[in-house]
């Protein structure tokens, strides 16, 4: 289990994942799991982009969309930085890490506990996201926005696993 879950200090930490968000609807709130299945080519159940709901929904699905993203650091540094409320909430990314750099995830697979992923490219900042929080997210977020990555193993994530990159 992640020793650091729910700790915002500058002391180093070990990868994992501190929380699990998913949105029934593109207007509908993130709300916090305890554990999600994550199922290659669809996502994670019950989250917008599993039914093909998200704001951004391809059809045919594409690899990029199944899952999410955000570094715990970079949105506690931008809330810091811009002295805005700004949470993981807003984000509207699935997964939120500690003592993950994500951008060194572009192109390469990792595990998330029992689940295999390949980071596919980073996940800017948009217009929706500005739109939905706040609109300094567009300059603050840019490649700090987080990773979008394939479920290559489906499996159950759970808060607190590690991360794990070979």
């Amino acid at each position: 289990m992640c020793p650091f879950m729910g700790r915002h200090d500058s002391s180093p930490r070990m990868p994992c994942v501190t929380q699990i968000l998913i949105a029934e609807s593109p207007e509908a709130p993130m709300r916090r799991l305890p554990e999600v299945r994550a199922v290659p080519g669809k996502g994670l159940e019950g989250d917008r982009y599993f039914e093909g709901r998200g704001t951004f929904s391809p059809q045919p699905q594409r690899p990029d969309f199944e899952l999410t993203f955000i570094e715990g650091e970079k949105v506690d540094a931008f809330a810091r930085e811009s002295g805005l409320a700004f949470t993981a909430l807003h984000a509207r990314r699935n997964l939120v890490t500690e003592g993950v750099d994500l951008n060194a995830l572009v192109g390469k697979e990792f595990s998330v506990g029992e689940v295999r992923i390949r980071g596919v490219r980073l996940c800017e900042p948009c217009s929706y996201l500005a739109k939905t929080s706040f609109p300094e997210t567009l300059k603050g977020l840019v490649h700090k926005g987080g990773l979008r990555a394939q479920i290559l193993t489906g499996g159950v994530i759970r808060a607190g696993d590690w991360v794990s990159v070979e």
